[in-house]
């Protein structure tokens, strides 16, 4: 096989039309060989290809002969010491960083471990097992495809409805989705997924991790999975899981997914993972960077760089010190973006790539980057604002750009429809947008993705069924996953039949989806939460790829009715400018002197101070003039929202509440009510809520 000397740049294995050149940084290796195979499961390559060429630590070489579909990887030579933080062993298959399709998954083994396991000197001995069996190969693809006239849909923030979502859990048990594709990419651009999606008012489908992930070898040998994917190991790789057909199937097919969504109108947002790897702790396995270059990519003890330093609770933190890991990442956001056209990312543990030293850097090297360039700077940024390390929890501590998992608008949230006193004042900072949260760094209201459950937690359902953890399908002995859920069961642990408690429950769900629809920010929606999916009061379901985990699309009369209910109230968001504003409330409108936004009692009069302060108070009305609507239209002209009163009551009796006059002769309209499941749209003068239950009223002026 010829070898040319090839180029640097760029990284990974580029096609040209000619050949393949390949490109991989070391700073620290002795030696780095290409190798080349013939099929996934081959444990001897066909050609072992010394990689001589060295420019400025990058290794590279050209290969003529090479065409796409070429499986290769690398094995990596130099000290074995990791006393010193070097665990390079050449016996060890690696993954290319920067491979664009990986061919499946890994076949585990104690080969795929750099030392000998089982030594009494656990780390330190080296392992002279070739891994090469057992290790997923790299894949050369042919980036073309065929966009045609795809455009981002670049949905502004303030009319964007997040939905978060699993590849595989939305559509496996779709029954209007082709069986052949369930599962897949392509299944996420059918037509009776885009249908659902749309019918919510869904402007973007967040997916959990869809770059390719392994499935942790604890949890293999147990018969589970690493279903929700937060486990990296190929930072540009579509997951082939995710996909049919043959190598390199994935890459179309997710481009395909893309552009079809786009069509439709639907943002793609991906969950990120750039904090960890799936190579784990000093006793993990080498898979890839722990084998190309210990030291540069990961965060050791400083003291005793045998050991990982650990923000993630996953056994190691990527190094955000060193240049080539923050290209790394940098690369791969701009590929996905560029090449993969989607249209924003959600950064799993994100203070984790802001912490330079020890404590979490706002001005850190990582958000500088971001928002000098010109591509990653104009997509949806938002960031899971906690990890696990001193300092970690960040919420309102991103800098302007970026938004936010609002973890305050959740647990608030939830607290006082649990009916938890003295929580009115809490409720009306999440309900206007969180501004107390976001508005002293100069941000504005879309900097909240609110959210009452995501995919880590009780589902919405689950919420209100059950008040402990079910996790005993996990094999952990239900010691995983969180004991602080904030929820209730109404009665019953769990399922039940008597009606007063399935009452109860329906009118908490629309209770909460109601509370996420008219909040001010933007609102996120857990996959299956609008028909009620449960996961047996299972709140740590990552290990679950099963009917626990996957949407039921068999609706009963309770859940198509849930349904219609989420469709109705969505609907009603996306129509009223006034409850998704592009900034926080101002307290008065200069064009009339009346406030955008009063805060009411029930007697329909304004609170006051005493009434803020009052810890017996459970509810609350929230009066939005019309003129509060901040959106234009494309000229420029302002579009004036409907006036709008949100009275909620987490009492557990009715509230009777007097309407507000207004200047304008009007009347008010009822068009939501939680305690009747369906739609409402009748005049009212006054109105007695039921307990536990949110209303909200239309003003309907006089025609004259």
């Amino acid at each position: 096989m010829r070898v040319w000397p090839g180029q640097p740049y760029p990284l990974g294995a580029t096609w040209d039309g000619e050949g393949v050149n390949f490109a991989i940084f070391s700073e620290n290796a002795t030696a780095v060989t290409l190798c080349l195979f013939d099929a996934h499961g081959d444990a001897k390559e066909r050609h072992r290809i010394p990689v001589l060429e060295r420019s400025d630590q990058i290794w590279h070489c050209y290969l003529p002969d090479v065409r796409p579909g070429q499986l290769y990887g690398y094995r990596v030579d130099g000290p074995y010491s990791p006393q010193e933080g070097h665990r390079f062993n050449p016996n060890q298959l690696l993954i290319d960083p920067y491979a664009k399709a990986i061919s499946g998954a890994i076949q585990w083994s104690d080969s795929l471990f750099a030392y000998q396991v089982g030594s009494p000197r656990e780390d330190l001995e080296m392992n002279h097992a070739d891994s090469a069996g057992g290790m997923p190969k790299s894949v050369v693809i042919d980036n073309a495809f065929t966009w045609g006239n795809d455009a981002p849909p670049r949905t502004p923030w303030n009319r964007t409805v997040i939905y978060e979502a699993h590849t595989k859990g939305l559509t496996i048990r779709n029954p209007n989705v082709p069986e052949e594709i369930r599962g897949t990419y392509l299944a996420l651009s059918s037509d009776a997924v885009i249908d659902h999606l749309r019918s919510l008012g869904v402007t973007a489908l967040e997916l959990l991790p869809v770059q390719h992930f392994a499935v942790d070898r604890q949890l293999a040998e147990k018969g589970l999975t690493n279903y929700w994917g937060y486990n990296t190991i190929g930072f540009f790789a579509p997951d082939v899981r995710y996909a049919v057909g043959g190598l390199g199937s994935q890459v179309v097919q997710f481009k395909s997914m893309v552009k079809t969504l786009h069509s439709a109108d639907i943002e793609v947002i991906l969950d990120v993972v750039y904090n960890h790897t799936a190579e784990g702790n000093h006793l993990g396995p080498t898979l890839s960077l722990k084998g190309i270059d210990n030291k540069a990519y990961y965060r050791l003890e400083p003291d005793n760089p045998r050991f990982y330093t650990d923000y993630t609770g996953t056994g190691n933190s990527l190094n955000m010190l060193h240049p080539r890991t923050i290209q790394l990442i940098m690369d791969s956001l701009r590929y996905w973006v560029t090449e993969m056209h989607v249209d924003g990312f959600r950064f799993d543990l994100a203070p984790v790539l802001a912490r330079e030293l020890f404590e979490v850097n706002r001005l850190s090297a990582f958000f500088d980057i971001i928002h000098q360039d010109p591509v990653l700077s104009r997509v949806k940024l938002i960031a899971e604002p906690w990890d696990l390390g001193p300092g970690g929890y960040q919420v309102g501590n991103f800098p302007i750009g970026w938004a936010e998992w609002n973890g305050k608008y959740r647990d608030d949230v939830r607290r006082f429809w649990r009916g938890d006193a003295g929580m009115v004042d809490e409720l009306a900072s999440r309900l206007s947008g969180s501004s107390d949260i976001y508005q002293w760094s100069a941000r504005e209201a879309y900097a909240s993705v609110n959210f009452v459950v995501a995919h880590d937690g009780f589902t919405l359902n689950d919420l209100v069924s059950y008040e402990t953890k079910h996790n005993q399908a996990n094999g952990e002995g239900n010691r995983d996953g969180t004991d602080d859920n904030i929820s209730r069961n109404w009665g019953v642990e769990g399922p039940s039949d008597d009606p007063k408690i399935v009452r109860r429950r329906d009118r908490e769900i629309r209770n909460f989806l109601a509370t996420l629809a008219f909040s001010q920010g933007v609102p996120m929606i857990a996959h299956g939460d609008e028909i009620a999916r449960t996961q047996e009061g299972n709140n740590n379901a990552y290990a679950q790829d099963n009917e626990i985990s996957w949407m039921n699309w068999d609706l009963d009369e309770r859940e198509q009715g849930l349904l219609e209910f989420t469709q109705r109230i969505f609907a009603i968001r996306r129509t009223n400018p006034a409850l998704r504003r592009r900034y926080f409330f101002r307290g008065k409108l200069v064009e009339s002197g009346a406030k955008d936004v009063t805060w009411l009692r029930a007697d329909g009069r304004e609170m006051t101070d005493a009434e803020w302060n009052d810890r017996s108070s459970h509810s609350l009305g929230m009066l939005i003039r019309g003129e509060a609507a901040d959106e234009i239209d494309e000229r420029g002209r302002p579009i004036k929202g409907d006036t709008l009163l949100l009275v909620v009551n987490n009492r557990e009796g009715d509230e009777h509440w007097c309407l507000p006059r207004l200047e304008i002769s009007g009347t008010w309209i009822l068009i939501v009510d939680t305690e009747r499941p369906t739609i409402v749209d009748e005049p009212v003068n006054e109105i007695t809520l039921a307990p536990a239950s949110l209303v909200l009223l239309r003003y309907q002026v006089e025609v004259s």
